[in-house]
């Protein structure tokens, strides 16, 4: 009756036109036909997701085709029974989070949830705590809705827009995953096993944690379902929704409380296999394409669920049929369902011809600053880069004093000094240049792509020269001009994917960062693959450079990028006009005469050199190139012509302050700086967002 009161209210001039959008909402998919071919589609998943879970049975270390009782009912059943329930939890979370949030983008990854959640798993182990299965998916749950609450917070609530929800989760997912890398190093006899755990493993001891999870499972995927109306008219706009009646506050929040529980169950159960929840709700929606009734929420819940255990299994199975069953022990089945996942996510992506709501790249726009503030600024960062240059030379296991850097760039310090200066030297330079590349890539791919979530990690370009350096470091031929050329190969190569896939007639914005993301985890994951594959004494110690850290730095390593970094900045100065333009829109370089593409391919190569370079220089690091640029857009305004000079001295500064926090704060131990970087970093951003958050 409420709905139909607000619809009739004649004083409101919008009225009519949300009638006639309300009506057609009610009639789409309503109709006896609509509603069973809908029905019959999820009858035909359900009948798929059997044959894959029969042919799932047949793939395992025995060589029966029928194995016997006992290895079906101890380890291949348990572990078809996980990948299920796995499946299902995360499907059904990541369509209620991209319905709530109206973005393709959304999953329990990008809103940082899966991070949450697995960060508090991670403690409970590091710190030596054991709890029964029910308590760690409590941790778990705990864990994901702080995430959640911290990142609705800083959005501004529960009605809060796309845009700020998608940063706010980005910024907070890095800092979570940079807290539980950290408890790995440091607490690496306690968590032995995680590593491979958190790329997510179905391996079982038996049923009692499934049938634990299950009923779970089964009880919010059907408090989903009874949200499903309101999530269609929510689907319609907030303005309209809340005309209909639909509380958009509290479904929001019932929502996420949903998708946080049934994240949390799947991290208990399986670790953090997060990149289901993205995937299947967009095959899902894809399906919805060929049968309009599943764009219905009651429909397109229980479909996206199928599409997930579907992909968790059939990615396992897969993975033993090809590469055979002992061999596929030592792989997690979380990095199979990521290859696989990121193939069908750039699939897609090159299908998708709108991303609704994303189809304005998101913004935090930032007022005019003065040319005075800008020299200011400048000179102050400079100063702080010089300042924390010789801070990193003083700091360290042993402090010493300026006098002994004198004597030793005299060639006259006593051998203890003369070993240590020798030792910090290249690790000081390396952080301040290989931060300041990072945060130029930054800046050159933000502006290119006019969307502040790009970087060179997310767009698979830190990642595809983490992969190239890594197959050379676990090669027999391991050297420092091999590593430098695999990783600007493998950046490069990943680079040249990413853009070739998401040209399609132009480049799309949404579609060049959908197929960076689905090129990053696929780099990612192969990159698991291999860490894991390597001599189990190496592990630590790839982990490690993994996560960005100047130890063991020579200075050969550094300079093929100082060379690149000093010819490449000119270059991108003297580019500022075109970044300036390509930031507006599609349409204006080509009314100004700027080419669009040649210098769209152009600068983004020049990023992706830098990338690839730093990687050889400090390993990988992603957070510097999305905060420097956004640092020094708040600082001195949006022009390139200040941005990139400041962009590039704060990134310098940010990873030299890092790496000097790295090695005095818990020495002669040492935290690696890429993880210093994202948890110094990550509360700037923050405090960003909300700054920002009227813009």
């Amino acid at each position: 009756m409420t709905e139909t009161l607000r619809l009739d209210d004649t004083t409101d001039p919008a009225a009519p036109e949300r009638r006639a959008t309300a009506v057609s909402v009610e009639a789409e998919g309503r109709g006896p036909k609509a509603l069973l071919t809908g029905v019959g589609v999820l009858v035909l998943l359900a009948v798929l997701l059997v044959a894959v879970a029969g042919w799932h049975l047949t793939q395992g270390t025995s060589g029966a085709v029928l194995p016997p009782a006992d290895v079906l009912w101890g380890s291949r059943i348990p572990r078809l029974a996980a990948g299920v329930a796995v499946g299902v939890a995360l499907g059904v979370a990541g369509i209620l989070l991209q319905s709530l949030a109206r973005n393709a983008l959304a999953s329990p990854d990008t809103l940082g949830v899966t991070a949450g959640a697995y960060l508090a798993v991670t403690a409970l182990a590091a710190f030596g705590i054991a709890v029964p299965v029910w308590a760690s998916g409590a941790v778990a749950f705990a864990g994901g809705l702080v995430a959640a609450g911290i990142v609705l917070g800083l959005a501004g609530g529960a009605g809060s827009s796309t845009t700020r929800l998608i940063l706010a989760g980005t910024a907070l997912a890095l800092a979570f995953q940079a807290g539980t890398s950290t408890l790995l190093i440091l607490f690496d006899e306690e968590t032995t096993g995680l590593l491979a755990w958190g790329s997510g493993s179905l391996s079982q001891l038996g049923l009692t944690a499934f049938l634990q999870a299950a009923p779970v499972v089964v009880v919010v995927t059907v408090l989903a379902l009874v949200l499903a109306r309101r999530l269609d008219i929510l689907a319609l706009g907030d303005d309209t929704a809340s005309s209909l009646g639909v509380p958009i506050r509290s479904t929001r929040a019932i929502g996420i409380l949903l998708a946080v529980t049934l994240t949390a169950v799947s991290v208990t159960l399986a670790g953090p296999m997060g990149f289901v929840g993205l995937c299947a709700p967009v095959l899902a929606r894809l399906l919805s394409r060929v049968v309009p009734s599943l764009n219905r929420r009651l429909l397109l819940i229980p479909a996206a669920g199928l599409l997930g255990a579907i992909v968790v299994i059939l990615a396992d199975a897969l993975l033993r049929a090809l590469i055979g069953a002992e061999a596929a022990i030592l792989i997690p089945t979380g990095v199979a369902t990521t290859l696989l996942g990121a193939i069908v996510l750039v699939l897609m992506a090159r299908r998708l011809r709108d991303a609704g709501p994303t189809r304005e790249p998101p913004r935090v726009r930032f007022g005019v600053r003065s040319r005075v503030r800008f020299r200011v600024t400048l000179v102050v960062v400079a100063l702080g880069v010089a300042g924390v240059l010789l801070l990193g030379l003083l700091a360290g296991h042993t402090w010493l004093l300026t006098g002994d850097i004198a004597l030793w760039l005299q060639g006259r310090a006593a051998p203890p000094i003369a070993f240590a200066l020798d030792e910090r030297a290249p690790r000081v330079v390396a952080a301040v240049v290989a931060g300041g590349a990072l945060a130029l890539s930054g800046t050159l791919i933000q502006g290119v792509s006019r969307n502040p979530l790009a970087d060179p990690s997310i767009l698979g370009v830190t990642g595809g020269g983490g992969l190239g350096a890594v197959l050379v470091i676990t090669s027999a031929a391991a050297s420092t001009g091999g590593m430098i050329a695999g990783a600007v190969t493998g950046s490069l190569l990943a680079f040249a994917l990413v853009y070739l896939l998401s040209w399609r007639g132009g480049l799309s914005a949404d579609r060049f960062l959908l197929v960076g993301i689905g090129v990053s985890y696929f780099t990612v994951s192969l990159t698991t693959f291999f860490l894991l594959r390597s001599n189990p004494w190496d592990t630590p110690r790839i982990y490690t450079w993994l996560s960005g850290t100047t130890y063991g730095r020579a200075w050969e390593q550094i300079l093929p990028l100082v060379i690149v970094l000093v010819i490449a900045l000119p270059f991108v100065v003297s580019s500022r006009r075109e970044l300036d333009v390509l930031s507006l829109d599609e349409d204006t370089p080509r009314l100004v005469g700027i080419r669009l593409e040649p210098v769209r391919l152009l600068l983004l190569a020049v990023a992706a050199v830098l990338a690839a370079l730093s990687v050889t220089a400090i390993g990988v690091i992603g957070f510097v190139g999305l905060v420097a640029p956004h640092a020094a857009r708040a600082l001195v305004g949006a022009r390139h012509a200040r941005v990139i000079p400041v962009a590039v001295l704060l990134g310098g500064l940010l990873v030299a302050v890092a790496d000097t926090i790295g090695r005095t704060v818990i020495a002669p131990a040492q935290l690696p700086a890429g993880l210093v970087v994202a948890l110094i970093g990550a509360p700037y951003f923050v405090w960003l967002l909300w700054r920002s958050r009227d813009a």
